[in-house]
């Protein structure tokens, strides 16, 4: 069974002066153990469709379902909290908090204790290719590779399987870019997480396993 599908998803913005359809009929169903690419200019709907994809809306018209469950009969809270994670262009990580903290915030949501959390930390920050000295650091001591690096750490910290990157290498230069689209890569193919990736960079989509254009509100299969 496919971790998140979404099946028929339309979705429209409605204001005071006009109505604009962002998804027309959208499906799709996305696997554990692969890394997904959404590419397409601004205003094609791939922004709309991860924000649904990520329980900050409901569709419309049509079904997002989490492991065979539509979100539309899901605590959202819930859902936004303990099984999808959302890493973003600006890396949002807390200013005040040091970074061990940050990486520990979800865990802390989930009832975890203080030692377990930072002992976990630790390890996730090993696994995001950066050393121990940083734990103590604030995000403003870190470039931005590293902080992207930490917002992973962060993402992968609450058990969550489904990982959303929306622009994840959109600050970051060529080198690190590259290094981000890659620890990715491996968090879906060694660790079995299904990573789906926002971008218009294509040197960054060549990397997944599947690449998917949106045109219009229109989803197609490129790769």
């Amino acid at each position: 069974m496919a971790i998140m599908e979404v099946r028929d998803v339309r979705f429209t913005y409605r204001t005071r002066y006009q109505t604009v359809e962002a998804l027309k009929g959208v499906s799709y169903a996305f696997e554990e153990g692969k890394l997904y690419a959404l590419v397409g200019k601004s205003g094609s709907g791939k922004s709309t469709l991860l924000s649904l994809m990520a329980g900050l809306e409901l569709p419309s018209e049509g079904e997002v379902l989490f492991r065979g469950t539509s979100t539309a009969a899901m605590d959202l809270n819930r859902y936004r909290r303990e099984d999808t994670a959302v890493i973003y262009q600006s890396f949002r990580l807390f200013p005040l908090l040091t970074v061990a903290e940050n990486v520990a915030y979800p865990m802390e949501l989930r009832g975890r204790k203080p030692k377990e959390t930072r002992e976990r930390a630790a390890r996730l920050i090993e696994k995001v290719d950066l050393p121990p000295s940083v734990l103590d650091r604030f995000p403003t001591m870190l470039s931005g590779g590293e902080q992207q690096r930490v917002a992973i750490a962060r993402a992968i910290g609450g058990d969550a399987r489904l990982i959303l990157a929306d622009e994840p290498t959109g600050n970051l230069d060529v080198e690190n870019s590259m290094r981000v689209i890659r620890l990715l890569a491996d968090l879906a193919h060694r660790d079995g997480y299904c990573v789906i990736v926002v971008t218009h960079d294509m040197d960054i989509a060549a990397e997944a396993d599947e690449i998917l254009r949106m045109r219009d509100g229109v989803l197609t299969l490129e790769k």
